[in-house]
């Protein structure tokens, strides 16, 4: 079991955490006609807004109250009912997404009081979700994790639906660190069972890069719509990804009596395997034989990879979610881990293969990872200086992205998902311009007929 151990700077340096409000955001982003709000200063939304668009390279509907210095001093509840009304009235959205900054929770903000007072002899069509989400404490995982307990203690219904009543459809809670790529390969495995997928939150459909007829809109287009997740209740399993999930499938298990099934990812192969046996058990069905054979497309790959990969020393920075599914995989193809930072404390680090996990910034991974000797670096876009001053090669995962185009399309997951990054970690591993030296044998007759050099002459 691994040791959590806190640095003990004063500052961050070259930060590996993202803000709470970022990762609540995203999750509202995967629901239908959705429209995040954060309530709080201007430039906190504009921050956000950056780093979604330059990440996925799409327009990102995300809306702000833009407290100003007065709201700020004096309470900002006036300014909070005002963008409320205004979001509804003029974009007439589904589901609201309410999300405190940093600002208004060191004001002390009652978001849930003005929102009983907002409601008051209103009519509303949309549904406003609301979340207490501080960017002092947590990061994007825990974020985006508390925003989709919010979502079901605000959407799912508190009813239990007899067994025999349940519909041939599955539950999905998403982590962040699955990609619109991956949540599009995990709903087409579900569906090659016979089974329906609810998605939560669905960032596939919203996220994914389609073009869409009506041009721009200022709602998502696409996700996972109010009526769906109302009927989670009525699915016969949900599987969850992600331990950061924890108290979402809690609360859901909670409130609707729908058995589920937790994953740490779904990159290692017995994680894979359980997933697949799951969806087996419950359609009734025998596994597809496409499935079966990336399966064995997969084994056949870490044959073929062993060499390169095997024995390898790497280094991850990432979200506990992450570096725990990276880490699981690692394990599955002889690699090692010799050095972990993580932004925040989970009890899921502990799992780990190594002695410690540190919760610092990219400069403690680029410490550990120079006395460790590593040989390839795993992060984000922030970490390019750190492997630059290593000379290593960085390996790019979680968010942001920002100087690389395809994040949002790249496939971690399934067994067709671990195979590119068994392949990509083997050509990143290969050696370059170093080969097999030819052997020519000293019998070898020239094209004159004349016999070859001897050996001592080749050796010479």
């Amino acid at each position: 079991m691994a040791r959590i151990v806190q640095t003990n700077k004063p500052l961050s340096v070259n930060p590996l955490r993202v803000s709470q409000p970022m990762g609540a955001a995203l999750a509202f982003l995967g629901l239908a006609r959705s429209l995040p709000l954060e309530h709080g200063a201007q430039g906190c939304t504009a921050f956000s807004k950056v780093f979604f668009t330059r990440h996925f390279r799409e327009p990102i509907p995300l809306q702000t109250t833009a407290l100003d210095m007065f709201s700020s001093v004096l309470g900002g509840d006036e300014r909070l009912q005002e963008g409320l009304a205004t979001v509804i009235d003029e974009h007439h959205p589904e589901v609201v997404g309410l999300i405190t900054t940093g600002l208004v929770e060191m004001q002390g903000a009652d978001i849930r009081r003005v929102l009983r007072s907002f409601h008051a002899g209103r009519c509303e069509s949309a549904s406003v979700v609301a979340v207490n989400t501080p960017d002092t404490l947590g990061g994007l995982e825990s974020g985006y994790a508390l925003a989709v307990e919010a979502i079901i203690q605000a959407l799912v219904p508190d009813a239990v639906v007899p067994v025999a009543q349940r519909a041939r459809q599955v539950n999905l809670l998403a982590g962040s660190m699955l990609t619109p790529a991956d949540v599009e390969a995990i709903r087409e495995w579900i569906e090659s069972f016979g089974l329906q997928a609810v998605i939560l939150p669905d960032l596939a459909d919203s996220l994914d890069g389609h073009l869409t007829n009506q041009g721009y809109t200022t709602l998502t287009t696409g996700g996972t719509s109010r009526q769906a997740i109302a009927a989670m209740g009525r699915s016969a399993l949900t599987l969850v990804i992600g331990d950061s999930l924890g108290r979402a499938a809690d609360l859901l298990q909670a409130r609707t009596g729908v058995p589920d099934l937790r994953l740490p990812g779904l990159t290692a192969l017995a994680d894979c395997d359980a997933f697949v046996q799951a969806l087996a058990d419950v359609s009734g069905r025998p596994v597809p034989a496409r499935i079966l054979r990336q399966r064995e497309q997969l084994l056949d790959a870490l044959v073929d990879s062993y060499v390169p990969v095997g024995g390898a020393r790497i280094a991850i920075g990432a979200d506990a979610d992450q570096l725990v599914a990276l880490a699981r995989f690692l394990d599955d193809i002889g690699a090692r881990l010799v050095a972990a930072v993580s932004p925040c404390r989970s009890a899921a680090l502990e799992t780990l293969s190594v002695e410690e996990v540190l919760v610092g910034d990219f400069e403690d991974l680029e410490e550990r990872a120079r006395t460790a000797s590593a040989q390839l670096l795993i992060g984000n876009s922030h970490a390019l200086q750190s492997a630059e001053r290593l000379g290593i090669p960085l390996l790019r995962a979680g968010f942001p992205q920002y100087d690389h185009y395809g994040a949002a399309a790249r496939l971690w997951v399934g067994y067709r998902g671990a195979r590119q990054l068994l392949f990509e970690l083997a050509n990143l591993f290969a050696p370059r311009g170093a080969g097999i030296a030819p052997y020519h044998s000293p019998l070898r007759q020239d094209f004159d007929g004349a016999a070859a050099p001897s050996a001592r002459s080749i050796s010479a």
